[in-house]
Order: structure tokens, then C-alpha cells, then sequence
């Protein structure tokens, strides 16, 4: 699936550039760093309450395509110039993580896991 098509579906609130064409080969949620780190796959979304900028050092070092922050929580400024700067995609919605999986789930997106 695009990233364009979950941005769409989900009424995503984008901070910043992305790239509309990319895929997505899976999803993961999880708001404990260390375990995204484990077990995220690559080119996945990974959805997150998270804001702080050790988020887009997670996201960069899995390959996330992606980054959902749910639950109506905005994005640190420091967050925001971090991900420009190391190109990775910050999204925002008021949706609750749960909700935010459940829809992906509903449109295609299925949980990625390495090692597990």
C-alpha cells in the first residue's frame, strides 16, 4: 500500500514533506523504544503516542516509511527539524493508537515483526 492512500484514508495531519508513493510493507505499534527496535521490520508505520526526537532516531534506524503520532499529541519542535533533516515522514492524528491500527489493519496493513 502508498503512504498516500493511509495519509487519505486516515485524514493524516502531515508535518512536512513526504513522499506519496512510498510503500508500506507492514505496520507496528508500540510506544517502548527498545522493542520497536527489536522487532519493527523495515519499511514499515509505526504507530506511537511518542513525541520526543528519539522517535525519528528509532524510525531512521528500522527504515520506518513512516511515523503516526496518535492520540491528538503533537510532535516536539526539535522532533519536526530532527525528521526533515533525516527525511523521515511525521504524521499526526486524534485518533487513539487503537483506532489508528484497527484502520490500518482495515485497509491492508498488517503487523510486521522481526524475530517474533
Amino acid at each position: 500500500m502508498q503512504l498516500a492512500a493511509i495519509v487519505e484514508a486516515l485524514s493524516l495531519c502531515p508535518h512536512g514533506d513526504y513522499q506519496g508513493d512510498a510503500l508500506i510493507k507492514g505496520g507496528y505499534c508500540s510506544d517502548l523504544l527498545s522493542d520497536v527496535m527489536g522487532k519493527a521490520t523495515a519499511r514499515s508505520v509505526w504507530v506511537t503516542n511518542q513525541v520526543h526526537t528519539n522517535v525519528v532516531a528509532v524510525a531512521s534506524l528500522i527504515d520506518a516509511v513512516a511515523v503516526i503520532i496518535a492520540g491528538g499529541v503533537g510532535p516536539e519542535q526539535e522532533t519536526l527539524e530532527k525528521a526533515r533533516d533525516m527525511d523521515i515522514p511525521i504524521f499526526t492524528t486524534d485518533l487513539p493508537a487503537f483506532e489508528v491500527v484497527g484502520r490500518l489493519y482495515g485497509l491492508g496493513v498488517r503487523g510486521a515483526v522481526r524475530g517474533g
